[in-house]
C-alpha cells in the first residue's frame, strides 16, 4: 500500500494534482469558477492560502494548514465524504477529501462521464523555508507559461498572480506573499525574469 505523508497543522505546503491519465479537470469557465467556489468552503476554513494556479488537467496550491485554535469548523461537517482515502485522517485531508469528491460529482453529472477524477492520494510537498517558498511562488505563477498557454503570468485568469498585483478583497494572504519578495516592484520584476521551471522541478523533486 502507498505510504501516504501525513499533513501537519502549522506547516506549508505545496499540494497539487492531476485528472486520472491526465484527462482535463476543466473545459470551461464555469468550472474554474465552481471549483475555486468549493475551495473557499472546504479549504479556506482550515489552510491559509498563498498561491494557485487552475491549469486545464492538473492545480496547485500554496497554503498552510491552520493550527485547531484557528479552525472555525467542527471537524464533522453534514457533507458526507464517498470513498476517503485510506490514511487520510487528518481534518485538512478529509477536507480536501470533500472538495475533491463534489467537484468530480458534479463535473461527472455536467459532462456525461463516470467515476474517479483525480489521482489519489493527492500529492503534497512540506515547504521548509522561505526560499523554497519563494520558488513554489514562481513555479506556480509560471506554470501557464511553462504550457504555453499565455507568455507571462499576468495574462492567464486562474492563478493568483493576477491577485497579488491587485488591491481588491480577497482571502488570498498577498500582504505576506509580496513581503517574501520584499515588495511589489521586485515581486513584479522577479515574475518578469524568465523562470527555468524544469529547473525549479528538480530542486522541489516534483
Amino acid at each position: 500500500m502507498q505510504q501516504i505523508e501525513p499533513v501537519i497543522a502549522g506547516n506549508y505546503y505545496h499540494i497539487y494534482n492531476r485528472g486520472i491519465d491526465s484527462c482535463n479537470l476543466f473545459k470551461e469557465p464555469d468550472n474554474y469558477e465552481y471549483f475555486l467556489g468549493l475551495y473557499d468552503r472546504y479549504i479556506s476554513p482550515v489552510a491559509d492560502t498563498f498561491a494557485w494556479v487552475l491549469m486545464p488537467n492538473h492545480f496547485h496550491f500554496l497554503i498552510r494548514l491552520k493550527e485547531e485554535s484557528e479552525i472555525v469548523i467542527t471537524p464533522v461537517t453534514p457533507d458526507r465524504v464517498l470513498n476517503p482515502v485510506r490514511g487520510e485522517t487528518s481534518l485538512a485531508s478529509l477536507q480536501f477529501s470533500k472538495l475533491f469528491n463534489s467537484y468530480a460529482q458534479a463535473f461527472n453529472k455536467r459532462t456525461g462521464r463516470h467515476g474517479s477524477l483525480f489521482e489519489r492520494p493527492f500529492k503534497r510537498k512540506i515547504i521548509e523555508n522561505e526560499w523554497y517558498l519563494k520558488q513554489i511562488i514562481l513555479y506556480i505563477h509560471n506554470n501557464p507559461v511553462h504550457h504555453h498557454f499565455c507568455s507571462h503570468p499576468m495574462e492567464y485568469p486562474w492563478s493568483s498572480y493576477l491577485t497579488c498585483v491587485s488591491i481588491k478583497p480577497t482571502k488570498l494572504h498577498r500582504n505576506k506573499v509580496i513581503g517574501w519578495f520584499d515588495d511589489e516592484a521586485n515581486f513584479k520584476y522577479v515574475h518578469n525574469q524568465k523562470v527555468q521551471v524544469e529547473q525549479i522541478e528538480q530542486w522541489l523533486e516534483i
